[in-house]
């Protein structure tokens, strides 16, 4: 098994009159993220087959002002093999060569990790743009991309300025992201926007469709540092936004929830939206990744609970 890489996203002419047009309904959006859990229970053999689909879907995350090269290592040791060997012995997956869609870090550490992944096919994501907050100058922003895409980063993570959303400003928006989405080259692009921030589910929908057009290959919740981060209601708003840009461009664009999907039964949640809004192909990495640092140590757990019938001490997965 091998992680596909991410479709590329042309992106389009900013189109003003499709965005003045976008509305979302409140209440049945959080109408319709109130009935996931209750209509659909995954049990048994489909839970465990489920968890593994998560654990290829992750980007596996450390972003802590006191992370090492050492802990970049670790974590890249752990998106290598995710699993203890015994662990997938008993599941009887081996062949299936399982290992997490990305290992994300800050620009300092890229290199690092670059050359710990050597040879693994598993891309390195970089956080860039003056992360979290995305107020460093445009020229320095810029800057820091080329860099990252230099030391080795096939994904770049980027900060949208969420002044312009606030302003509805809507052209510089365009401007930001066509503009990032030049400099990342070959690296794919992912827009964070900062929805806890944002203030209103059409207000992300807008910003959604503007990351789309000037060319975003994903579209991503949070930075995990905002007070609210992915929600399951605002993650149904950008979904059902990137199913319009699909039926209206015929382009595809992946979905990166990030920030609070700490467990298993989370992640399970995130995938049955993903699979009743936009079908089978967003349960692959190239469209779907969860932002998560914490999201593994409790896949493990549940897997070996499947195994076993026991769960065990959670220092027994460590992440890094």
């Amino acid at each position: 098994m091998t992680n596909s890489q991410p479709r590329r996203n042309p992106g389009t002419e900013l189109n003003l009159d499709w965005i003045d047009s976008v509305q979302m309904n409140h209440s049945a959006l959080e109408r319709r993220c109130a009935t996931l859990s209750k209509r659909r229970s995954i049990k048994k053999d489909w839970q465990a087959a489920w968890l593994l689909k998560s654990l290829r879907c992750m980007d596996l995350t450390t972003l802590s002002s006191d992370d090492t090269p050492q802990r970049v290592r670790r974590l890249c040791a752990k998106a290598r093999q995710p699993l203890r060997p015994e662990l997938i012995e008993s599941l009887g997956v081996k062949e299936l060569n399982l290992r997490v869609g990305a290992v994300c870090v800050y620009h300092a550490y890229v290199k690092t990790a670059v050359e710990a992944l050597k040879n693994t096919g598993i891309p390195v994501a970089a956080v860039s743009t003056g992360f979290p907050h995305g107020l460093n100058p445009m020229p320095r922003r810029i800057e820091e991309i080329k860099d990252s895409v230099t030391a080795g980063a096939e994904e770049i993570d980027i900060v949208i300025t969420r002044a312009y959303v606030f302003a509805g400003d809507w052209q510089a928006l365009y401007d930001e992201i066509s503009a990032f989405r030049k400099a990342c080259g070959a690296a794919h692009l992912k827009t964070i926007l900062g929805t806890g921030e944002l203030g209103t589910f059409r207000n992300v929908a807008k910003a959604s469709l503007v990351c789309m057009m000037a060319g975003a290959d994903y579209i991503k919740t949070s930075t995990g540092k905002e007070s609210v981060n992915a929600t399951l209601p605002v993650s149904l708003v950008m979904i059902r936004m990137i199913r319009e840009y699909l039926e209206i461009t015929g382009s595809y664009v992946g979905f990166k929830p990030a920030g609070g999907i700490r467990n298993a039964k989370q992640s399970l949640e995130w995938l049955i939206l993903m699979k009743e809004e936009l079908g089978n192909k967003w349960l692959e990495p190239d469209l779907f990744r969860f932002g998560a640092s914490g999201l593994l140590t409790d896949i493990e757990r549940q897997l070996e609970h499947f195994v076993t019938g026991r769960y065990s001490a959670a220092h027994r997965q460590p992440t890094a």
